[in-house]
């Protein structure tokens, strides 16, 4: 196909004086040419197969830090139920680090990691939509550690904004805060057993 093109053209750019004939003979070849077709291809598949990709790992290990989350509010949420963490005086930063050892290397858990243990009244008293405001920002401001005492109905809130890069490409929806951010939260819902000498 180069050569076509080569021969087509002289060397200061201008089209080679040819016969009709010849020139016809030349454009056909180098339309008939597929000497560069595969590159062209690969470059044509590649971006949205690579975009693709990359949105299928995103989602992935959202998933899975969403699970991890939701073992370590189960796991966590026990030491309030049986009045371990109670009877051992923890203090909002022994329950995080309690959880934390639960996440470690998937999570920033000392600085992403949102924690709210809260007391209530009956169940149906309970409120768990997610704590974000019209413009997709988290409000943690009401957040705070009660775990109860013997029992007592208790909420234990674990939620991480997970930083989302494929909703920067335009690719994807899977951000739901704002920074392209992700919001994920796990629940646990209980009334603590009653340890001690209490008794329901």
């Amino acid at each position: 196909m180069m050569q076509a093109f080569r021969a087509f053209f002289s060397h200061d750019g201008r089209i080679a004086p040819r016969a009709p004939l010849a020139r016809l003979k030349l454009v056909r070849r180098f339309a008939q040419g597929n000497d560069g077709m595969t590159t062209v291809e690969f470059g044509l598949v590649a971006l949205p197969f690579l975009a693709l990709l990359f949105a299928i790992l995103e989602t992935t290990m959202i998933f899975f830090a969403s699970q991890t989350l939701e073992t370590a509010v189960a796991d966590a949420a026990r030491l309030v139920l049986t009045g371990q963490a109670q009877s051992q005086g923890f203090a909002p930063s022994d329950f995080r680090t309690a959880v934390c050892a639960r996440v470690h290397g998937l999570l920033d858990c000392q600085n992403g990691l949102q924690i709210d243990v809260r007391t209530y009244a009956s169940f149906s008293a309970i409120n768990n939509a997610p704590p974000v405001d019209t413009h997709g920002n988290l409000q943690t401001s009401s957040f705070g550690y009660t775990p109860g005492s013997a029992c007592d109905i208790v909420v234990v809130r674990l939620m991480y904004q997970w930083p989302v890069y494929v909703s920067m490409l335009g690719l994807d929806r899977l951000a739901n805060l704002s920074g392209s951010n992700r919001l994920i939260m796990a629940t646990a819902a209980f009334r603590n057993e009653p340890y001690g000498s209490v008794s329901c």
